[in-house]
């Protein structure tokens, strides 16, 4: 991809916030296409002209360097068809604000598309979404005093090994006065700039919000005439664009910074001792992902009192076999005690002592100390629910999630694409008897 200086358009001033890319192909009697950048302030007239004259030939071999890892399959669409839902797309994108910068199609490879929104219509976007920006006015911490003040000493003295060696970036400390100060944060106003701690317009939003926002953008644009489909995912199902994705921009201190964190205190065995940093997972990752592996730290720190409760089980059951009456029966081979066959005809009789080991093996796990570990885990499962649901309101709460309804699951573009050709097929061959059972009416006649 031809960039400027760092992740920029060729002119060197504006980010790249996305990519989009898709499959070219060679075509012998046309002329090259030239590269395309647009402001959005000039729409992109619909539908462009495509060349329809020559002949396509096959798609490049998935071995070459441009071809992406994890290639979709090709679909039933012409490339004519798609070269026209590109079209229409990115007219769509253009009309919704975004620019737009492309190079040329290369023949037999993958051809990029790069995405940059502008500070009126992130701006705009930041309002309807409600992110917060740090305000100028910070809120001074305080400790504190008496028992409340020791009993907080002590438990941050316990939990000190468990904890991240994260640095919190909303608390700064005045080196004077070592007065502690927390960064207070409201939601985005476009026409409240003077409340917020801002230096310059190109540094309110980081790169992950703002690929973020032009995320939500592509999602919901329209491509209603070519193909009656809405956002990027269906587009990607048809194969129409390869691969849609934001540039990761490893350049900045800041953001080498974050991934050296995450690789050393959360991606590493030799803290898996310590709490996961719920923060920088969720400014990294984004909030669903950062949701998810919170409810994955808090189900796996209260497995602990379960499996800790089953080794006790197993344990009284490995020392309590002896004792146990109906094992010492079924191994005792004095008795002698003969069981009728298991089947008829083939089968023959067998001794109660074969089984000896089984019946031994299965006291380990279902003995009296069983019935008591099957009451504390119904117990525990209610508490499990009730502390993840605590926790999932805190975290809403710090993180800003509480406005936002759960949204509902979406059918998957793939799915939907493979039930509309199983819907095309029936319709055919709903067709096709029909016509057959006329023309078989038909000769009968004649």
């Amino acid at each position: 991809v031809r960039l400027g200086p760092g992740l920029f358009f060729a002119d060197g001033k504006r980010k790249v916030d996305y990519v989009l890319c898709y499959k070219c192909k060679k075509r012998r009697s046309s002329r090259p296409r030239l590269s395309l950048t647009s402001n959005g302030s000039i729409p992109m007239p619909f539908p462009m002209p495509i060349p329809m004259s020559g002949r396509w030939e096959t798609e490049a071999e998935s071995g070459e360097a441009s071809a992406p890892a994890g290639e979709v399959e090709d679909s039933k669409l012409s490339d004519e068809e798609k070269a026209l839902m590109r079209e229409e797309f990115e007219a769509g994108l253009l009309e919704a604000g975004l620019q737009i910068e492309r190079d040329k199609e290369k023949a037999n490879g993958i051809s990029f598309i790069r995405l940059h929104i502008p500070w009126s219509i992130l701006s705009r976007e930041a309002e309807l979404q409600k992110i917060k920006v740090a305000v100028k006015k910070k809120c001074e911490l305080r400790k504190r005093t008496g028992i409340a003040g020791i009993w907080d000493s002590v438990v941050t003295k316990v939990n000190t090994p468990f904890q991240p060696d994260i640095p919190d970036l909303d608390i700064c400390k005045d080196s004077q006065t070592h007065i502690r100060f927390k960064t207070l944060k409201h939601p985005f106003i476009r026409d409240k700039l003077n409340l917020y701690d801002i230096t310059s317009t190109e540094t309110v939003f980081d790169n992950a919000t703002r690929s973020r926002i032009v995320a939500e953008i592509i999602s919901r644009t329209n491509c209603r005439r070519t193909c009656q489909t809405t956002g990027i995912k269906s587009l990607l199902a048809r194969g129409v664009y390869v691969s849609a994705f934001p540039l990761h921009d490893v350049s900045t201190n800041k953001t080498a910074a974050t991934m050296e964190l995450l690789h050393e205190e959360w991606a590493n065995y030799g803290v898996m001792h310590k709490y996961q940093p719920a923060d920088l997972i969720r400014k990294y990752f984004g909030e669903q992902i950062g949701l998810y592996f919170c409810w994955l730290g808090v189900y796996t720190q209260l497995l602990i009192p379960p499996s800790v409760l089953g080794i006790i089980v197993f344990l009284y059951g490995i020392f309590t076999v002896d004792d146990n009456v109906p094992s010492q029966e079924t191994c005792d081979e004095n008795l002698n005690i003969t069981m009728c066959p298991l089947c008829d005809g083939v089968c023959d009789y067998w001794r109660l002592s074969t089984v000896c080991s089984q019946a031994r093996a299965s006291y380990l796990f279902d003995n009296g100390a069983t019935v008591l570990f099957a009451i504390f885990m119904s117990l525990w499962a209610a508490l499990f629910l009730e502390h993840w649901k605590r926790r999932q309101m805190y975290l809403k709460h710090s993180w800003d999630l509480t406005s936002l309804e759960d949204e509902e699951e979406e059918m998957r573009p793939e799915y939907e694409e493979a039930l509309q050709e199983k819907k095309d097929k029936m319709k055919a061959l709903s067709k096709k008897k029909v016509l057959n059972s006329f023309s078989e009416s038909a000769k009968r006649r004649l």
